[in-house]
């Protein structure tokens, strides 16, 4: 190692993990690496999403500081987060969307505890920003999941080809391109996305 560098990051792997991670497991992992960002699907498999570039960072900040504001304004409608948060969907995956959306009643529904660790649901509305590593195909099947336990209104935005997919339950795919403003529509009211400094 060179002196003044930091040690490198490294996964701590607890005794006797298996190739499929339980929930428990999981849980075990995310609390030990807590500055990586593990996901586990359905069926158990360890994701572990490496850390973004800056220009994919900058743009990731654009969107949850709008959903921030707008959240600030309407703290009494729900509760926002970042992509630092950890859900448990119904099928039992562990995903932390880039931004997301639980409405209040929902929240509130919510005991303390399982307010403070994974929360147990899905959000009513999630938001993946494609990176440089991220494959559309594996964002689309996510974005599925997400609309398959529950969210009402899904973004995937991708900033190479300036392209929205909207996903909602029981319609199919909205497919926008190089669009300048994103609604919320009924499920975030008033809520506007601007996609200057995402395309940037």
């Amino acid at each position: 190692m060179v002196r003044g560098c930091p040690e490198p990051l490294s996964l701590q792997l607890p005794d006797q993990l298996a190739l499929c991670v339980t929930p428990e497991q999981f849980a075990a992992l995310a609390a030990a690496n807590r500055k990586l960002r593990l996901e586990r699907t359905a069926t158990g498999e360890l994701i572990v999403n490496p850390p973004t570039g800056g220009k994919t960072g900058k743009r990731n900040l654009s969107i949850t500081g709008q959903l921030s504001v707008w959240f600030e304004e309407n703290e009494t409608l729900g509760a926002a987060f970042d992509s630092s948060t950890g859900f448990e969907l119904p099928n039992g995956a562990n995903r932390s969307p880039d931004a997301a959306w639980v409405s209040q009643a929902r929240w509130d529904a919510l005991t303390p505890e399982q307010q403070e660790g994974f929360i147990p649901l899905c959000p009513d509305f999630v938001v993946e920003l494609r990176s440089k590593s991220d494959t559309l195909q594996d964002l689309r099947s996510k974005m599925a999941e997400y609309i398959e336990n529950g969210a009402k209104l899904g973004w995937l935005i991708d900033p190479k080809n300036k392209r929205v997919e909207i996903y909602r339950p029981g319609q199919g795919v909205e497919v926008l391109e190089n669009p300048n403003t994103l609604s919320g529509e009924t499920v975030l009211p008033g809520f506007t996305l601007s996609l200057n400094r995402v395309w940037a």
